[in-house]
């Protein structure tokens, strides 16, 4: 499967559980839950993405050893802030982590660093506010970042 195909995959799951959100006449204390559930999903969509692109990209272009070792390396790859994003690429090609750092800005950056920061929050027990809204704004920023690092890996 091409690691398009896995993002396709994972959005397709991730979308399906975006339609199941309660509707806003739910008390709020379900909806927050909902969106704290809803946070952690959508960082480890984009974490897998990610993954799945960069590792699309070295089977693609790498012989078997290089391959299995880039697939190592993102073994424990976690917490793509928007820093991790650019030496990860960089560290393929100078002119991506250039690229990446031009995209990687304003809202961009705000939305990708703000939902691994909320999502380690969240996953260490720590008490934090967000909603639904919120959530699907940064879901709907993170799938630019895919996209953006999809095109930047397999030009179309």
């Amino acid at each position: 499967m091409t690691g398009r195909a896995e993002v396709s995959r994972l959005k397709r799951r991730l979308d399906a559980t975006f339609g199941r959100m309660p509707p806003p006449s739910v008390e709020i204390e379900l909806q927050s839950d909902f969106a704290r559930y809803l946070c952690v999903l959508v960082s480890g969509f984009f974490e897998n993405a990610i993954v799945a692109l960069v590792l699309d990209f070295a089977q693609r272009g790498s012989s078997p050893e290089v391959a299995a070792f880039v697939e190592r390396e993102l073994e424990h790859w976690t917490n793509p802030n928007t820093d991790k994003i650019c030496v990860l690429l960089g560290s393929f090609n100078p002119e991506w982590r250039k690229q990446s750092e031009l995209f990687l800005v304003d809202e961009r950056k705000e939305s990708v660093n703000s939902l691994v920061a909320l999502r380690h929050k969240i996953a260490h027990g720590e008490s934090v506010g967000t909603s639904l809204s919120q959530i699907k704004a940064y879901y709907a920023t993170i799938l630019k970042v895919v996209e953006f690092i999809g095109d930047l890996l397999e030009p179309s």
